[in-house]
């Protein structure tokens, strides 16, 4: 089952979204900082787009985007407290601007509040019903919270809205297996390997999958060829190993019966020593009483 350190993981490689300066923008106040702040953003000069953005807010305190774009750079650094106020901050000033729920939603997911991140996520939804990853954060919140069924609606959906994000398929298929739909779950993992042949995870996942099926076959051809495109996977290499030894236990001939060692004879038991003691004392006391005050025979003939 995947952990919601996990779940944060896969959140936290999302590709940075800043959003520029438009043609209008660049006419307003701090628009020219805005523009240099997105360049650095997109360089990963963090810092250096922080200080560009904040005098961009300096010069414009109204700009939703300008605050959203800050958070989006603090978050790259780590410092999520700060960004999360940049995101509240963006929302207070553009209530009605899905931009800053889906990153604060983003924002929590890497900090595993599921609850809060699936609110905003459903924020989302209701203002841009067409942005794919409104949906796509309202799975992953479903994931954390162990609701299979509508993560993989919301999966679903966002499919449809954007059929080239691996990570939907990915996700479809991880909640799909905590259903037991195995069969689906295969579906998606194979689309995804047909993509991008060079995908281990998705190879191992599928891997993961036959093996979970009792296919052991088709499990190790799965291990094996990931093992080849990432020889050092410690964790694939003992997978491979559990799915040969179940092959080997599942094809092995049956055992021939041993029989069963024969029972000691139960004649000379204690029990039975006992009760021929008794018998015999008994047939020694009986004995007795017959023949008690009888003479004793003794030969008429004198030997002189």
């Amino acid at each position: 089952m995947m952990t919601r350190d996990q779940i944060a993981t896969g959140i936290a490689v999302f590709a940075l979204m800043i959003t520029a300066a438009g043609p209008l923008q660049a006419k307003r106040k701090g628009g020219d900082h805005l523009e240099k702040g997105v360049e650095l953003a997109q360089q990963k000069q963090y810092d250096a787009a922080i200080a560009e953005f904040t005098k961009a807010i300096e010069a414009d305190p109204k700009d939703a985007r300008t605050y959203s774009n800050r958070g989006t750079a603090y978050r790259a650094t780590g410092k999520f407290t700060e960004a999360m106020a940049d995101y509240s901050k963006a929302i207070e000033v553009s209530p009605k601007d899905y931009f800053g729920y889906m990153e604060r939603s983003q924002t929590e997911l890497m900090q595993n509040q599921f609850d809060a991140a699936l609110a905003d996520a459903d924020k989302v939804v209701e203002l841009k019903p067409d942005e794919a990853n409104g949906y796509k954060y309202r799975g992953f919140a479903h994931i954390g919270l162990n609701q299979w069924d509508k993560a993989v609606a919301d999966f679903s959906t966002a499919i449809e809205k954007k059929p080239d994000d691996p990570q939907s398929y990915d996700r479809r298929a991880w909640a799909n297996r905590n259903l037991k739909k195995y069969d689906v779950a295969l579906a998606d993992y194979t689309l995804l390997i047909t993509k991008n042949p060079n995908d281990t995870e998705s190879l191992v996942r599928r891997g993961a999958t036959y093996a979970t099926m009792a296919e052991y076959e088709k499990a190790i051809a799965d291990y094996e060829a990931a093992l080849k495109l990432k020889p050092e996977d410690y964790d694939t290499v003992q997978r491979l190993q559990y799915a040969r030894g179940m092959l080997a236990g599942k094809n092995a001939p049956p055992a021939t019966p041993t029989p069963p060692p024969e029972a000691p004879s139960k004649i000379f038991t204690p029990l039975n020593i006992i009760l021929a003691i008794v018998v015999l004392g008994i047939g020694a006391a009986v004995w007795r009483l017959v023949t008690r005050g009888k003479p004793e025979v003794t030969s008429s003939t004198r030997i002189r």
